[in-house]
C-alpha cells in the first residue's frame, strides 16, 4: 500500500487533488489529508480511501509527521493539495525505490482551470541544486535571504548527457512531492521543527538527511506530477511571516553547513563534490 500524505491549510484544490490521486493510482492507496487549522470551504467527500485529520494549527512539518505515524502503507508519498498525477504513478515510483532512497517524479506545471498538465514542456523540471549561503548580512538589518534554497538547474540535463537517464541522482528538489519507504522516513528522524521551523526548506532538510546518511535521492523520469504555482492569483495556503522564514532559513544554513546532524556519515561538502561543478560553489570558501 501507498499512503499519500497531504498537509493542507486553506487549500481550495484539496478535493480535485484527492480525486485525481484515486483515479490515477493503480495499486492499493490511502490518502491522509491533514486539515491543519482550517476546514476547507468545500467539504471533502466521504471515501473509503481517505482519512481526515483536523486540529488547530501545528505547521507543515508536524502535519507530515502526524500523518506518517498513522500511515498503513509500506511507502509514503507527500504531496501538496494542488497537484495532479500520471496514471500508475504509484506503481512506477515503487518499482524504482530502494529502501534508503527518496524518489521524486518529473515535475510539470498544472492548469488549475482545466485541471490538466500544461503542454509547455519547456517548463519541465528534473534537476535542481542548492545555492550557496550568503555569509554577510545587510548592515541595516532589513529582511534578507540567507540562501541555501533549491533552484532549477537549467542546462544540467543537456550539458551532462542525462536526458536518457530515467533514474538519476538529484541534488535537491521542490517539496511539493516526494516518495519513500515509510520505515526509512522514521529511520532518518522524520521532519524536525527545530531545524527549519514549521515550513522553511523542507526539501533541503529531507534530501540532506537521505544523502548524508548514505542514501540516495533520485528523479524518476518514468512518471510525473503537475504542480500548481499559486502565485497572487490563488494565494498561499500556509502563510509565514518574513521573520519566521528568515529565522528558519538561517537555522537550516547553520545546521547543515556545520554538519550538526547526528545521523550523517557524509559531510555536506561530499554532496557538493558529488554533483560538482555546482553553480556558485566553485569559489565558495569552506571553513574547517
Amino acid at each position: 500500500m501507498l499512503s499519500v500524505i497531504i498537509p493542507s491549510c486553506n487549500e481550495q484544490f484539496l478535493q480535485p487533488t484527492i480525486d485525481g490521486l484515486i483515479e490515477s493510482a493503480e495499486g492499493d492507496i490511502e490518502i491522509i489529508a491533514v486539515l491543519d487549522g482550517d476546514w476547507p470551504k468545500v467539504p471533502i467527500k466521504d471515501d473509503p480511501h481517505v482519512v481526515l485529520i483536523h486540529h488547530t494549527r501545528h505547521g507543515m512539518r508536524e502535519a507530515i509527521n502526524e500523518a506518517a505515524r498513522i500511515a498503513k502503507g509500506k511507502y509514503i508519498m507527500k504531496c501538496d493539495g494542488h497537484c495532479s498525477f500520471d496514471k500508475g504513478f504509484d506503481i512506477k515510483l515503487a518499482a524504482d525505490c530502494e529502501p534508503d532512497w527518496l524518489a521524486v517524479p518529473t515535475r510539470y506545471s498544472l492548469d488549475a482551470e482545466k485541471w490538466k498538465r500544461k503542454p509547455d514542456d519547456s517548463k519541465t523540471v528534473n534537476y535542481l541544486y542548492i545555492i550557496p549561503p550568503i555569509k554577510k548580512k545587510p548592515e541595516d538589518g532589513r529582511y534578507w535571504e540567507p540562501g541555501y534554497s533549491g533552484v532549477i538547474w537549467r542546462g544540467y540535463e543537456e550539458e551532462r548527457n542525462r536526458k536518457d537517464v530515467l533514474i538519476d541522482d538529484l541534488m535537491t528538489f521542490q517539496g511539493s512531492c516526494w516518495f519513500m519507504h515509510r520505515d526509512y522516513y522514521f529511520k532518518i528522524g522524520c521532519m524536525d521543527d527545530t531545524i527549519g521551523g514549521t515550513f522553511t526548506r523542507e526539501a533541503q532538510e529531507l534530501g540532506n538527511k537521505v544523502w548524508l546518511s548514505g542514501g540516495r535521492v533520485i528523479r524518476n523520469k518514468k512518471t510525473w506530477y503537475a504542480h500548481l504555482h499559486k502565485g497572487k492569483q490563488y494565494g498561499r495556503g500556509y502563510y509565514l511571516a518574513r521573520k519566521e522564514i528568515q529565522q528558519g532559513s538561517e537555522r537550516i544554513v547553520d545546521y547543515w553547513m556545520n554538519n550538526r546532524w547526528p545521523g550523517q556519515i557524509r559531510d555536506f561538502k561530499w554532496l557538493i563534490d558529488h554533483f560538482a561543478p555546482v553553480p556558485g560553489w566553485e569559489k565558495y570558501e569552506w571553513t574547517s
